[in-house]
Parts: C-alpha cells; structure tokens; sequence
C-alpha cells in the first residue's frame, strides 16, 4: 500500500499563466500531479517517492521544460528549485546539538527538525536539513550530512521507472519520476519502521514552462511557500508500508 498524495496548483499567478501560455485556465488547473509515498523495508527501510504528471493538453507539453535522464548527471547539485524540480519535506524530531548546522547550537534543545529534498529529472539531486523554519537560512542550505559528519546525504533513482510502463506509454503528456531515499541517513533513526519518526510529509512540484513556473503542493500558503510546516499533511506510514 501507499500514501498518496494528491498536489493542488497555486493560484495566485493562474490566470495570468493561463493566459502567457496559450491555454484556459480550467485547462492549466486541469494538470494533474500526484504523489505515491512507500516505506520499503526489504533489504534496508527506505522512503520509496513516486511523481505522476499529467498534462491535459499537448501544447503544455511542448513548453514543459523537463530535463532529460542522464546516468552521468547522478550526483549532488544545488539550486535545483531554479528549474523543474521533484521536492519533498520531511519533518522529523532530532536534536539540535547533534548538528553542526549553524553558528549557534541549542544545547540539548528538541526542534521540529526538517528535510528538503529536491530531485531533477535528469537525476541529479540534493538533500538539505533545517533546525525550524527555514533556519538555518544560508544559500544554498546546509546539506544533510550521514552519520559521518562528513558524507552528504543521497537518494537512490529506481531504474524501472524511467520508462513509463502504465497505461500512459505512449502519451506525451505524461511525466514519471520515482526515486528512494534510505531512512538510515534521517537523523536519529535506529529505523525499525515502528514507531516511526517521520511526522509529517510534503511532497511538491515546480514545474516550469519556458519562462512561466508553477508551484503545486498538497496545500498552500500565500504566497507559495513549502517551508511553511503548518501546511504539511501527516504521515500514515502505516497505510505506506509495501505489503
């Protein structure tokens, strides 16, 4: 079984989009994007993430500005929310001090620590840790590091999901992209899976079209922002677990 999540567009900037790239409103709020959450526990845990986007008109597609996989490209990479970008924030409980995140550690202090996630299509990729909101606020953020202290943190890209092999296979306006991440390198996860630290999940998508961007999460503030934990949905990572 998984958790899926359903990735509504925001709609400050909707009509004006609509508008720049030649399609009606009701045609770019018809864009679907949905995304499949599993916890995979065989050979190791790991957070299987699976991104479906649909396009409901060709001449969307045509503008989508959607890299091309590249084995080579596999690797860390910042600033890959300035492009088409797979995103996913996880909130889970670590300790500060355990951090060298910033210049000023809480001692012994428990915060709604965070992971930000970004993933290209073309299969690079970065993953980012945060104390609280948005904290700390360096460009580009801090990397999640392994248990090391020295290691960055990484993602597994699944190879069978590069090719669509759903019903969609010869649609032009469908896009998938489905990678893990190993739930070894959140902090303090012994990880058996239960009781499982991973509180809450927000998984987004930018999407850019030529010079247009458009945000889509399962909730929004306004203006778009992912940081905003108020917004993120609960894990039931029990209706997650791959059976």
């Amino acid at each position: 079984m998984s958790q899926i999540f359903n990735l509504r567009l925001a709609t400050e900037t909707s009509a004006i989009d609509a508008q720049q790239l030649g399609v009606t409103l009701e045609q770019l709020q018809s864009i679907r994007v949905d995304v499949r959450a599993t916890i995979i526990q065989q050979p190791k845990p790991y957070l299987r993430l699976t991104y479906q986007i649909k396009l409901p008109h060709p001449s969307l597609a045509a503008k989508l500005n959607w890299p091309v996989w590249e084995q080579k490209q596999v690797g860390f990479s910042d600033y890959l929310w300035e492009q088409t970008c797979l995103e996913c924030f996880i909130e889970t409980d670590f300790i500060a001090a355990d951090n060298s995140l910033n210049n000023n550690p809480v001692n012994n202090s428990k915060a709604k620590g965070y992971i930000e996630v970004n993933a290209s299509p073309d299969g690079r990729y970065a993953l980012y840790q945060f104390n609280s909101y948005r904290n700390p606020s360096t460009l580009p953020p801090n990397p999640l590091l392994r248990t090391d202290g020295r290691t960055r943190a990484h993602i597994d890209w699944i190879d069978s999901i590069f090719t669509p092999h759903s019903h969609y296979e010869h649609d032009p306006c469908f896009y998938e992209r489905s990678f893990g991440l190993p739930l070894n390198q959140l902090p303090n996860q012994p990880f058996a899976v239960d009781p499982i630290t991973i509180e809450r999940l927000h998984p987004c998508v930018i999407l850019w079209f030529g010079e247009i961007v458009l945000y889509f999460a399962p909730n929004h503030t306004s203006p778009p922002d992912f940081h905003q934990q108020q917004y993120w949905s609960r894990f039931d990572y029990k209706s997650a677990l791959a059976k």
